[in-house]
């Protein structure tokens, strides 16, 4: 079997300096649309260095990191990066993020589940710099074909929605090159670029970053429920349902509860097909 359950969970974990300045979050809000319009004040927060807000996704490719890439190359695992797919997030904020800084980042393997007919790896990833943790980071793998040999199939983490109308709905477009400027904060997976690579995964075109959808979703609820503080911002996870393709719509639907929002995402054009499910954003 290429995934050894009992050999990436027993590896050391692996440690790492990062670094990031305002440049790195500049361009990865700009990966995720941000700066439409260009001299809107709110989009300034994400694009103007004097006035920088780190939005808290960019914990997912701060100094690039592990990755989930990266991860993927820990002792007990050897797959085909075509029978891969990111299957969830969650990130867990311990402080809000400056806009520059160095810290360690220690990553290793938490669990392997065994699906049946695929096997999921949640990487977690964890940075600590001079004044204490910064966030704790959980990327789950979908490794399609790996499962069957009767592990543990991991916990159902389903969160269904209010029986309600959402309070907010809003459009987000993607652009079609948001993948190829996406990619440049760290995840060169070829899945998201190159149409040869997405033909042998079984797309017909490159599909855009599961994280950069995570990390456009993140921004809408901020900029429509949060009054544009991402302080605020405590923890985050979602379910990856779905595929997007670049140059489709995101529908973003939240309802606004006790200290979080539910968030569903679809996509426009493939009649609201799910992207995005078991959405939580917990704030203050």
């Amino acid at each position: 079997m290429p995934i050894d359950a009992a050999k990436a969970l027993a590896a050391e974990p692996r440690s790492a300096e990062i670094a990031w300045d305002h440049k790195d979050v500049q361009l990865y809000h700009l990966g995720l649309g941000a700066g439409r319009p260009a001299t809107d004040p709110a989009e300034l927060r994400y694009t103007l260095e004097s006035r920088l807000h780190v939005l808290p996704s960019f914990s997912t490719v701060a100094g690039a990191g592990m990755g989930v890439v990266g991860g993927l190359s820990a002792p007990g695992i050897d797959i085909d990066l075509t029978a891969v797919l990111h299957g969830g997030q969650s990130i867990t904020l311990h402080r809000p993020l400056p806009t520059g800084g160095r810290a360690v980042s220690t990553s290793r393997v938490a669990a392997v589940y065994d699906k049946g007919k695929a096997a999921v790896l949640v990487l977690r990833s964890e940075a600590v710099d001079d004044e204490g943790p910064l966030w704790t980071s959980d990327a789950r793998i979908f490794v399609r074909g790996e499962g069957g040999w009767g592990g543990d199939r991991g916990p159902s983490e389903r969160l269904e929605l209010p029986d309600r109308a959402p309070d907010r709905t809003v459009e987000r477009a993607v652009r079609e090159d948001q993948a190829l400027l996406y990619r440049l904060s760290g995840d060169w997976n070829p899945l998201h670029a190159d149409p040869d690579f997405a033909k042998l995964a079984g797309f017909d075109r490159p599909i855009l970053h599961g994280l950069c959808t995570y990390g456009m979703t993140l921004k809408a609820v901020v900029d429509t429920v949060l009054d544009g503080d991402v302080t605020r911002v405590r923890a985050y996870r979602t379910r990856f349902a779905g595929v997007v393709f670049p140059g489709e719509t995101l529908r973003i639907r939240m309802w606004a509860g006790d200290g979080g929002v539910q968030v569903a995402v679809t996509a426009v054009e493939r009649g609201d097909a799910p992207v995005l499910a078991d959405t939580l954003v917990a704030h203050s």
